[in-house]
């Protein structure tokens, strides 16, 4: 059982939490019995249905009480300083809303998951040197654009400045929409490669699956209308966004027979007014982020991107 290495993880922490809080999201395998029983410290919230990734996080957070909200996947389990370094690099900075730790592949933790989120200037997001071989004498704090939604740090002060997670995303992507969100607002995001976490990965939708790829398309559209800087950057950005677009939707058809994309971004453009309503509603304070984003690759190269985990899906 995941839930047992992931609560675990965090009573072993040196630096003790505040509090603990499991929020289950309707689940019927017996969870809710077994944390009872063997974890009586952690606060129970039930949920009576899957209300998504987004909103059970958002339900966790708004009724926890600390300077900081850290999150974990029940998926994920972390070495025990974890908490006390990414506390003590946001005590640092005023300035850092979100802290970004190194997640390493539950299976093969010689490999990375993932240094912080980054983003092309395509619109891809993906896990920062996911697939490369970790490097356990790293050290050195480095910004980043943003924390995963797996395993991260957060300033109640930000979130109470830009907002939670937005619960229409339901699951994928909602970590880079708040990660985006703070950036605009002057949010600073910091990657700490000494605490560490290890994480299953798709261990609840699956590596591949169809409900995947539709999240994944429907919510990139709504990433970008909400957030997406306007003038110049708008007009060199859009057209290049919408041509990858086109050139990922149409591999996956041929190479994977996979529509769910497809059908993703037809339901984001359904939405997009909604979306656009939200972005008048976010703080743009700077640009300065958009040095964090990293150059195009050619099509091709991106879909190797990814192979490793494709590989990784294929052999479980």
């Amino acid at each position: 059982m995941h839930l047992e290495k992931c609560l675990s993880s965090l009573r072993a922490q040196t630096y003790r939490p505040h509090e603990i809080m499991l929020v289950d999201n309707g689940s019927t395998d017996g969870s809710i019995e077994y944390v009872e029983q063997q974890f009586p410290e952690v606060s129970l919230i039930r949920l009576p249905k899957n209300l998504g990734f987004a909103a059970a996080n958002n339900v966790g957070m708004r009724q926890s009480t600390g300077v900081y909200v850290a999150v974990l996947n029940n998926d994920a389990y972390a070495e025990p300083e974890w908490l006390e370094r990414m506390v003590a690099a946001a005590e640092r900075d005023r300035s850092i809303g979100l802290v970004a730790c190194k997640l390493l592949f539950a299976d093969s933790a010689s490999m990375i998951n993932s240094t912080g989120l980054v983003m092309d200037w395509a619109g891809f997001v993906w896990g920062w040197r996911d697939g490369q071989l970790d490097d356990p004498t790293e050290s050195q704090p480095e910004e980043c654009f943003g924390a995963s939604g797996a395993a991260a740090l957060y300033r109640r002060v930000m979130l109470n400045d830009i907002g939670l997670y937005d619960e229409d995303f339901f699951a994928y992507m909602e970590d880079a929409d708040l990660n985006w969100r703070a950036r605009r607002a002057g949010w600073r995001c910091i990657y700490v490669p000494a605490a560490r976490v290890y994480h299953v990965t798709s261990a609840t939708a699956g590596e591949g699956s169809r409900f995947k790829s539709f999240m994944l398309g429907r919510n990139k559209v709504w990433l970008f209308a909400k957030n997406m800087p306007g003038g110049r950057y708008l007009l060199t950005w859009l057209p290049t966004l919408i041509a990858y677009d086109i050139l990922a939707d149409v591999w996956g058809l041929i190479a994977r027979r996979d529509i769910g994309a497809i059908e993703g971004r037809w339901a984001g453009l359904k939405g997009l007014r909604r979306m656009l309503h939200k972005r008048r509603e976010s703080p743009t304070r700077t640009n300065a982020y958009l040095r964090l984003i990293k150059p195009l690759e050619w099509p091709w190269k991106i879909s190797a991107r990814y192979r490793h985990t494709q590989q990784r899906a294929g052999a479980r």
